[in-house]
């Protein structure tokens, strides 16, 4: 009989179940559990897809030369100036990260929180995750001494840990990790010879990049970084799976991206004609791209600090958010009066917000976060409604005082409070609204 590996479980495969579910019973939820950018798509976009329809044929793994050079201004621009021969696009970029698990040999090292992706993928690719808890000020990178004891204790076990996967801006928590955490952590990374992922999908949603210093680590450690990023979290373009990766130069770029393209070769072939063409067009960054992630920025950061105002008023901690669309509240100063209410874990707490108010979170145990801890993500970027509620969601000067923004943010703080028993002013029943 021959063996077949159960797969990991998938949270959002769980909780796309559990939604359908609920809605099929005419139940309305604040779905904040779904990290996609809902964003309509610009009518440029949708041009060049049309005008890229005739690409048929397979072309380069790695992309054509005029996608990967587009890629390489981009980056270019962020202060990595970047050959266009160590650009790879794909679809997405999650099968870059999966590639790269697969290419980096030993175990791979972990914000704990982290992106619920990172860890299945490791587990796919034969590593053990090992979990390293963030700082208090952000998240996305280990705290600096928890990352060094975690590779002690991990070679001390027989472990092999050679990869550091950090996400700039976070997702979970929203925040971008500070310009002196980074040069720390890329010190040690240098010292010990991991090779970092820094997924930066997110780097254009930083909310104020006035306000915001950003650091890659790309910038420090060079010739240890690879940079991920893609079009669904900037521009909305979740479904058209546009992603790319930035290798280092050197030798270890070189067999790092030879690497890479014979995954790509065996599992994706390469990025589909009409989307290189797409990509090509977007990460050239012309006015209308550069006007959008402006306004998309703006919204996310309105809407999140929105959700973060809520959270803390309900007595969470919750670190504030400056890149993404994330909140990440901590319940722990109401511990005692949620076990009273039979709350004790992530999971009950999750499971308390949908039963109870149909708030739809992604607890922290499904994040490798301690699941005795009573911490979520708050995913805010669903709030914007159909199409039209999202068109005038990025024009408005004060997005949340739109009636079907304000109504979703009313309902979660009503849920928040209801959480311990309290009530908010607009808080009439304490049934779910339908």
């Amino acid at each position: 009989m021959t063996n077949v590996v159960a797969p990991p479980p998938s949270p959002n495969l769980a909780l796309d179940q559990l939604v359908a579910q609920r809605r099929a019973t005419g139940e309305t939820l604040v779905h904040l559990a779904f990290g996609e950018a809902r964003l309509p798509v610009l009518p440029q976009l949708a041009e060049q897809l049309a005008k890229g329809a005739a690409r048929a044929a397979y072309g380069p793994v790695a992309g054509d030369s005029g996608v990967r050079t587009a890629v390489a201004g981009y980056f270019a621009r962020r202060r990595l100036p970047t050959d266009p021969d160590r650009i790879v696009v794909a679809p997405g970029s999650k099968p870059l990260l999966m590639a790269l698990q697969l290419v980096v040999p030993g175990d791979v090292l972990l914000p704990r929180p982290a992106w619920n992706t990172y860890a299945p993928q490791a587990a796919y690719a034969g590593k053990q995750a090992i979990g390293v808890p963030v700082p208090e000020e952000c998240g996305g990178v280990p705290e600096p001494r928890a990352l060094r004891a975690a590779l002690s204790s991990a070679r001390a076990a027989g472990r092999d840990p050679r990869l550091l996967v950090l996400t700039l801006p976070d997702n979970p928590t929203g925040t971008v990790a500070p310009p002196a955490l980074i040069r720390e952590v890329c010190a040690l990374a240098r010292q010990e010879d991991l090779v970092i992922v820094s997924d930066e999908i997110y780097r254009d949603v930083v909310h104020d990049p006035t306000a915001t210093d950003f650091l890659s680590p790309a910038e420090v450690a060079p010739e240890h970084t690879v940079v991920t990023t893609g079009l669904s979290k900037s521009l909305g373009l979740g479904g058209w799976r546009i992603g790319a990766a930035r290798f280092p130069s050197g030798e270890r770029g070189r067999r790092l991206r030879d690497g890479v393209i014979a995954a790509a070769s065996e599992l994706w072939s390469t990025l589909a004609g009409p989307m290189q063409h797409v990509a090509e067009y977007a990460f050239g960054e012309p006015p209308e791209i550069v006007e959008r992630l402006r306004a998309s920025a703006r919204l996310h950061g309105t809407v999140a600090r929105a959700v973060h105002r809520i959270a803390v008023d309900a007595g969470a901690h919750c670190r504030p958010p400056t890149g993404a669309f994330y909140v990440y509240p901590d319940f722990e100063p109401l511990r005692p009066e949620l076990a009273a209410r039979g709350v004790h874990d992530s999971a009950s707490l999750a499971r308390r917000l949908l039963d109870e108010s149909g708030i739809v979170v992604l607890g922290g145990h499904l994040l490798g976060d301690d699941p005795g801890a009573l911490r979520f993500k708050a995913a805010t970027s669903l709030l914007y409604g159909d199409e039209k509620g999202q068109e005038e969601a990025l024009a408005a000067d004060d997005p949340v005082s739109l009636p079907h923004i304000a109504d979703q943010l009313a309902r979660t703080a009503a849920g928040f409070a209801r959480l311990t028993g309290r009530r908010t002013p607009t808080d009439s029943s304490p049934e779910v609204p339908r």
